[in-house]
């Protein structure tokens, strides 16, 4: 049941009227890319562009230097629009949070403006360090989503997938510690971190083989020595597992620690594993918040394809709002932004995200998103159902 029409068209007026400016935001962000926990910019844009919009605005909220709180409405209805603004080291806006924020702003502030018509309280929630970081489980840590009853944003992808199947994800620091030495004149009283390493990616490749097909294990070396002619006392590295839950996540992590712990038993080298964030969740979709989505993005000359195709896997990617849907109703459908053969995480998809093709995937994904809320909050039982904190779930 779609809202009433002068409500929905006074949303969708608001995004367009202010496409200049929600433009604008994703530009500047773009253009100053900042990493995960330094966001200072990009936060800051983002309070003003709420406060403009009349919304109460708290910077560094929950304790956060870079997440923000703005919010407008009281009505018993409280829905959370997530905007991420952090940039990937490296390859800037290689994943296009730009337009998540500016598009995420947008849907706030077209809410905003009829929020007292809907019963509505409107929360634009500012969350930095999606890469790797884990900045929404920190916010649901510190209370940012209590009393919520649904979260919603849209992320950028080469094409339009609305189904989000978010891989559980864990991030980890592996350290060896070994003897230095020098390499040529005493190498027998050296204990090599670096080949540490080396017996434990031999063991990861050999292992692949033996795990489900749809688990991920990826990572780089951040620290492998100083000098070629010292044997390396120390070495470090980020690694990531994944699993299409966080139970088949967790099996296949503890199989991957023992691929480390046979590169410290071989070399002689001491072992330290630490988690870099808490584990980042499978993403739960709530069905009937989707439905409405795809009607109203579909409403706007979007076109959803086939999941199966290549161009489509940015739905398996993960994030720290799988966290959040396991609490609250939550949908994270992705936008296209014409970016093919370029895809998320290349240089090329960072040039891609402040084209035109982005640019006018913002304005659809503020309006659809603005408008999916409107949707279920003038329909009574769908209205009832999140008042009462209750979610339907798709997993299959």
């Amino acid at each position: 049941m779609k809202g009433a029409p002068v409500i929905r068209a006074a949303a969708a007026n608001v995004v367009e009227r202010g496409g200049t400016s929600l433009i604008d935001l994703s530009h500047r962000i773009h253009a100053h890319p900042e990493v995960a926990w330094e966001e200072e910019r990009a936060s800051g844009w983002v309070s003003d562009a709420m406060a403009d919009g009349g919304f109460s605005v708290t910077s560094s909220a929950y304790g956060l230097p870079t997440a923000v709180e703005a919010v407008r409405g009281v009505g018993p209805l409280t829905v959370i629009v997530c905007a991420e603004y952090d940039a990937l080291p490296g390859i800037g806006h290689a994943c296009g949070h730009n337009v998540i924020a500016a598009s995420s702003v947008g849907a706030a502030l077209a809410l905003g403006a009829v929020a007292d018509e809907l019963g509505l309280r409107v929360v634009l929630l500012g969350t930095p360090a999606e890469e790797g970081g884990g900045g929404k489980i920190e916010l649901l840590s510190r209370g940012a989503f209590e009393g919520a009853h649904l979260a919603l944003m849209a992320h950028p992808g080469p094409v339009d997938v609305a189904r989000a199947e978010a891989y559980a994800v864990s991030h980890a620091k592996v350290c060896y510690d070994g003897k230095a030495t020098h390499a040529a004149a005493y190498p027998e009283a050296g204990v090599n971190a670096s080949d540490a390493f080396t017996v434990a990616q031999v063991a990861l490749g050999l292992l692949r083989q033996q795990l489900p097909s749809d688990a991920r294990v990826h990572g780089i070396i951040t620290h492998g020595g100083d000098a070629p002619n010292a044997i390396p006392d120390h070495t470090e590295g980020r690694w990531y597992v994944r699993g299409t839950t966080t139970t088949q996540m967790l099996e296949v992590e503890a199989r991957i620690h023992k691929c480390f712990e046979a590169g410290a038993v071989a070399t002689g080298c001491s072992l330290t594993i630490a988690p870099e964030s808490p584990p980042y969740a499978e993403f739960r979709n709530d069905v009937d918040l989707l439905a409405t989505y795809v009607t109203n993005a579909e409403g706007l000359g979007r076109r959803f394809g086939d999941t199966d195709e290549p161009a489509a896997r940015m739905n398996r990617a993960s994030t720290d709002m799988g966290n959040v849907s396991q609490v609250i109703p939550a949908i994270h459908p992705y936008i296209g932004i014409d970016s093919l053969p370029a895809v998320n995480h290349q240089p090329e998809f960072a040039v891609a995200a402040a084209t035109s093709a982005a640019d006018r995937a913002i304005l659809d994904a503020a309006t659809a998103l603005a408008l999916t809320v409107v949707d279920v909050a003038s329909d009574t039982s769908q209205r009832e159902r999140l008042l009462a904190g209750s979610a339907r779930g798709c997993d299959a």
